[in-house]
């Protein structure tokens, strides 16, 4: 079973939050602080840090980073108050996965959980099947009903990153950013060419579909 770390100081929400985790099937250990936190999870595993910022002894940043010194993998997600642009900044440049806004709604942050779960064990495992089609990264694969499609490092790569997040769309500019560095001859044409070649290639798939975003970008739509 799952197990997920919740580490929050406010009574009332640390309860509510594990009894929610708890109904949805999740392992669950509460921890009132960062201390609080590291200590259990010395002693217990963990699949996914959920914490607040703002606590006595040690603070959700130090935490995270605590974690992140010497583990690289396990989700964390910040549920806090903070909801200014340099404490998510520093979150993010810490290594967290998330960051949801208090108050929140406990079905989206159940998704989200969700969500982060299943991109980890795709991380983990390197590899992702949909229907009859599959990609390896370990192999550099990809195969529909068994044989092997050609593709180039960098349609390996994009295809890879947008079945990891099904219904995320991802803009030009994102995709140029990530996969085209600082090429400065990439323009969002180069882009759509990319993706008109991603969605021939991948034609026969029974799992799944590139769809265009009207003025946006690309996202994977699950069949």
């Amino acid at each position: 079973m799952i197990k997920i770390f919740v580490v929050e100081d406010d009574v009332d929400l640390n309860r509510f939050v594990c009894s929610s985790l708890r109904n949805a099937g999740y392992e669950v250990t509460s921890c009132v602080d960062g201390v609080d936190a590291l200590e259990k999870m010395n002693e217990e595993k963990c699949d996914l840090l959920l914490t607040d910022i703002m606590m006595p002894k040690m603070n959700g940043f130090e935490l995270a980073e605590s974690v992140r010194a010497t583990d690289k993998t396990t989700p964390i997600i910040f549920m806090t108050a903070k909801d200014d642009k340099p404490s998510k900044m520093l979150g993010y440049n810490i290594g967290i996965d998330e960051y949801v806004t208090k108050p929140f709604d406990m079905d989206i942050l159940l998704m989200t959980i969700k969500a982060i779960l299943r991109r980890a064990k795709i991380e983990a495992e390197k590899e992702i099947t949909l229907g009859n089609f599959s990609m390896n990264v370990e192999e550099r694969t990809a195969l529909i009903d068994g044989e092997e499609i050609a593709l180039t490092v960098r349609e390996f790569d994009i295809l890879f990153k947008m079945l990891s997040y099904p219904k995320k769309t991802f803009t030009r500019s994102a995709l140029m950013a990530e996969f085209w560095d600082y090429d400065s001859s990439t323009t969002s044409r180069t882009v759509d060419v990319y993706m008109a070649k991603l969605r021939e290639k991948t034609a026969c798939c029974d799992g799944f579909e590139i769809a265009t975003v009207h003025g946006l970008g690309y996202k994977v739509v699950l069949k």
